[in-house]
């Protein structure tokens, strides 16, 4: 599809919550952009909204089916119902936006597949930190061969409860529901709590910064949900902030590790000073060393606020192109690295230690242990001893270990391991 520039865009929107009230209001405060929302399709008729009620139905094809309607704007919290929406718009030839993060990470290569089928554009800005331009800076700036990584703060409302947290001193539950109110948090708060729509940002963000096209399952990732308020005095003690960080690295042998991790930031990053519903994301590359981006990661206007850059975007048919999957030999994933973590527990048994390559520093107080140590990827990825609730596991900096040289724990070091807390 193309959309010329004299073209007005007639937008059938999907979704009437924070963000599609706040992308309503953003339009008729934009009239140079020479677009109009025609139908509005949402679940429940009854509900009081602020638009004309004419705009409303719970019809999807009354959207789909019309063809003055030449762009979709999908803004649901249901990944299957958006899957049949965009799915089929895109079959229409429609133009459609999405902030679906779910939607593309678990489809992202039939979505991009349809693309080229029916030679209409698909934009996700909004998909991945909201406000922040990421996506279209991967894809236009960053070169593969000159991109050795990236790590951010991509979920808003773990990182606002974060800092309620261990800042504001608030209750878990009473920071979770602050953030649920101030409509940051999803209404599913587990995918937001245990990492999981962290690790599907990041596996979109890979397949526009390395052409890697990965299940989101595929990863390494946690949340927030086993975080305990000694982690963070034993961070405070060592100088760091402790935040959930999305990241992918470029190894020496060309692989890439990508994974979703708690992990201690050290005061001279630019991760640092992330708080509240602020996202920012650190891009490194070999000529321009690091870049950052940093902007409101969730809400209503910054979320509309991307979704209004990708309808501008339409005006002058842009759409994604994929170079790094399909104009360069894409980078693979890998599974054989080393990483520096601080296990956090209740009781020896909570962690076997053989589980360690190598155990670098160990302490314990009545209330928690921490042992620092080096593990293999695949020790964490093919076993969940470290996702048990009494058990937290944290990413030192830089804990990435490349050309890390095995040493396996020997049996002195084991025994003192197991002495110190007996």
């Amino acid at each position: 599809m193309s959309i010329q520039n004299q073209t007005k865009l007639n937008i059938g929107l999907f979704g009437f919550g924070v963000v599609g009230e706040g992308l309503y209001k953003v339009l008729a405060h934009t009239p140079t952009l020479n677009a109009q929302i025609k139908h509005i399709c949402i679940k429940h008729q009854d509900k009081h909204r602020n638009a004309p009620a004419e705009l409303f139905t719970t019809n999807a094809s009354e959207l789909l089916n019309d063809k003055e309607i030449n762009v979709i704007i999908e803004l649901i919290d249901d990944a299957d119902a958006a899957y049949r929406i965009v799915t089929k718009a895109l079959r229409s030839k429609k133009a459609v936006v999405s902030a679906n993060k779910k939607l593309i990470a678990e489809h992202i290569e039939e979505l991009i597949a349809l693309q080229q089928e029916y030679d209409t554009p698909f934009l996700y800005e909004a998909a991945c930190c909201a406000s922040i331009p990421v996506i279209r800076n991967l894809e236009e700036y960053y070169d593969n061969d000159l991109l050795q990584g990236l790590s951010g703060i991509v979920n808003g409302s773990t990182n606002y409860i974060l800092t309620k947290v261990f800042r504001e001193k608030k209750s878990f539950d009473d920071a979770l529901l602050q953030a649920q109110v101030e409509g940051f948090a999803e209404s599913n708060p587990a995918l937001d709590i245990e990492g999981i729509d962290a690790v599907n940002k990041l596996s979109i963000l890979l397949v526009h910064a390395y052409g890697i096209i990965s299940s989101p399952q595929a990863l390494l990732h946690t949340g927030i949900q086993n975080l305990q308020a000694s982690d963070a005095v034993f961070a405070k003690e060592k100088g760091y902030e402790i935040k959930l960080v999305a990241q992918a690295r470029k190894l020496s042998d060309g692989k890439v590790a990508a994974l979703v991790l708690l992990q201690f930031v050290k005061n001279d990053s630019q991760l640092y000073t992330v708080n509240n519903e602020y996202n920012g994301v650190v891009i490194e590359s070999s000529l321009a060393d690091k870049q950052f981006f940093y902007g409101k990661g969730a809400g209503g206007f910054p979320t509309a606020s991307a979704v209004l850059s990708d309808l501008s975007a339409l005006r002058y048919n842009y759409r994604y192109e994929y170079k790094k999957l399909h104009y360069q030999e894409p980078s693979e994933l890998s599974t054989d690295f080393y990483l520096k973590v601080c296990i956090s527990f209740k009781g020896l048994l909570l962690v076997p230690h053989e589980r360690f390559d190598r155990v670098l520093e160990w302490s314990s107080n009545e209330q928690r242990c921490h042992v620092t140590g080096i593990v293999h990827y695949s020790e964490l990825a093919n076993n969940d001893w470290w996702k048990q609730p009494n058990v937290s596991l944290i990413l030192y900096p830089d804990g990435i270990l490349d050309n890390y040289k095995p040493q396996k724990v020997h049996e002195t070091a084991e025994e003192e391991f197991v002495e110190q807390f007996i």
